[in-house]
């Protein structure tokens, strides 16, 4: 593999922004990426507690997943007092998009540079989001089918709205999608030990976040990568304070958090979590579904679910059965922060988003947000796309950067596909003209044939139409090589208009690549900044 680090334009005001430190973005941040900020992150933190038993509970949560020597190491480090680089993300199936993958080999990245540059040991650490309960968002991943996206999903729609973690995966339905997905991808030399296993990584599942966490740790677990789920039963049981907390404040954070939003609005960012000053940020899990809870008049409930708590009655709950709560997007950082020493949060464009509207809704619950690190943006490219590329005289950074679709559409203008077809045009003009002066004829003989004229000329027209379409369609094929590889680029590399690592799942890689595919990425050097990561394999 060869990487190439280059800049690009970011096509989001708000990462921009943020690294460009614009005073206006710095404001919502406590931090800036600079050595400066992991050194002072770095010493506010050997002045807070620490959360008793968090290593244990990662140890005892990873232990049926595989546990190796450089995961037990970065275990005792974090019991020794060690601090964090955390990111987190949903369970996918998949591990969900390679933004994920790329997450946690930034996370791991940023924990080896400042472990380095601090002189003391730091972790990295995977928060899995297995609370959420849009199943949606995580049930399919992409392939590509005769040059074009296919969206493939898991076939077992939820009729609750339960969490990951509690969702029960139908084996039937998880190895549909499995042999969809992979014949999909096509034989290759690696296909047979890759879908070995991730068949051995579902077979071992009950659920998405155990499916997630089976494939992810195999990817991961010779650097130590330590991964939790936000929803085990082991973190719980470490929550139940951080959530009485949290509760306490639930009415100055709601308030915090709102304004915070409207400053940020005022700024030109938008609203990116629509807060409320009634939204109590936790909800209320009842038989495995999460239901959000008002706030109002100091009372917490959900009409819905049918509870109405007092603030005594919730903190009794998240005292003696803190599984009955889960976090949202406003409280889940607040929440990791009271569970880990976090040195740095790693996320993409839409968290650094939510996030920049949290800093005052963490003050007043006594906490200080950590530094945020945007995560590293990749985008593979192998011989045939760069030659596909250099065929249609664009370079990888511009395909990237721009829409290629709008260059095939502009390369086709360039045939003068209006020219050729001028002569038929013409013919189908004259027609009609003479179909009027036939009706004019006709009239001064008081001969009225209206209804059939007008059927002969729709009739004429449907034909000149699918002249044209036969004439255009042999026009295109004369340039087809080239088209096709405008086609090839724009599914490899921007596919659905998007970006690659925002619609492959890392086995769509492996498949093609090998399956060593993240390990040879973990080998390569990165620079912990706005560049975009183009790796050559």
């Amino acid at each position: 593999m060869q990487l190439e680090q280059i800049r690009v334009p970011l096509n989001n005001k708000i990462l921009e922004h943020y690294y460009e430190e614009v005073p206006e973005m710095t404001a919502f941040f406590p931090y800036t990426l600079t050595g400066e900020a992991f050194e002072a992150r770095y010493r506010y933190l050997q002045t807070q507690p620490r959360t008793n038993g968090l290593a244990e509970a990662i140890a005892s949560y990873m232990e049926p997943f595989g546990v190796t020597d450089a995961i037990t190491a970065n275990i005792e480090a974090l019991a020794n007092g060690a601090v964090a680089v955390v990111g987190g993300q949903q369970a996918g199936v998949f591990t969900g998009p390679l933004y994920s993958v790329y997450k946690a080999i930034t996370v791991l990245t940023v924990a080896k540079e400042q472990s380095e540059r601090l002189g003391a040991p730091v972790v990295p650490v995977f928060w899995i989001a297995g609370e959420d309960h849009d199943l949606d968002e995580i049930n399919h991943t992409f392939t590509i089918v005769n040059g074009a996206v296919k969206k493939r999903g898991y076939s077992e729609r939820a009729r609750r709205k339960t969490m990951a973690s509690e969702t029960k995966l139908s084996r039937e339905a998880v190895q549909q999608l499995i042999d969809t997905v992979f014949f999909d991808y096509g034989e290759t030399a690696y296909t047979k030990q890759l879908l070995a296993q991730v068949e051995d990584a579902a077979n071992n599942s009950e659920t998405f976040t155990q499916f997630f966490t089976y494939v992810m740790n195999d990817l991961f677990k010779a650097y130590g990568l330590l991964m939790i789920d936000a929803a085990s039963a082991p973190m719980r049981a470490l929550e139940g304070e951080y959530f009485v907390r949290l509760i306490d404040h639930a009415e100055a954070i709601a308030q915090a958090v709102t304004e915070t939003e409207a400053a940020f609005a005022q700024a030109g960012y938008g609203t990116p979590i629509q807060a409320s000053r009634t939204n109590a940020n936790l909800f209320y899990v009842q038989d495995g579904e999460r239901f959000l809870l008002t706030l109002t008049d100091g009372v917490f409930q959900n009409a819905q679910a049918n509870v109405r708590f007092t603030k005594e009655q919730l903190i009794t709950i998240a005292r003696e059965t803190p599984q009955r709560l889960s976090n949202n997007v406003v409280t889940r950082p607040m929440m990791q922060e009271m569970v880990f020493p976090v040195l740095a949060f790693v996320g993409g464009p839409g968290e650094l988003a939510y996030w920049a509207t949290l800093q005052q809704g963490f003050n007043v619950a006594g906490l200080q947000m950590p530094i945020f690190v945007p995560r590293f943006m990749f985008t593979i490219v192998d011989a045939h796309i760069e030659k596909c590329a250099a065929s249609v005289d664009m370079t990888v950074p511009h395909i990237i950067a721009e829409n290629v679709i709008a260059q095939r559409e502009a390369f086709i203008a360039t045939l003068e596909t209006e020219s050729v077809l001028a002569p038929v045009v013409q013919m189908e003009q004259q027609l009609r003209a003479q179909y009027v002066q036939l009706q004019s004829a006709l009239k001064q003989q008081q001969i009225d044939v209206t209804n059939i004229v007008a059927k002969n000329v729709a009739n004429h027209a449907s034909q000149f139409d699918y002249l044209m379409a036969k004439i255009e369609e042999q026009l295109l094929q004369q340039h087809n090589v080239t088209l096709d590889h405008y086609n090839a680029l724009a599914c490899t590399l921007r596919p659905n208009g998007s970006y690659q690592e925002r619609v492959f799942a890392p086995h769509y890689m492996m498949n093609k690549y090998g399956t060593d595919f993240v390990d040879r990425l973990m080998a390569l050097t990165y620079t912990v900044d706005d560049s975009h990561k183009i790796v050559m394999v």
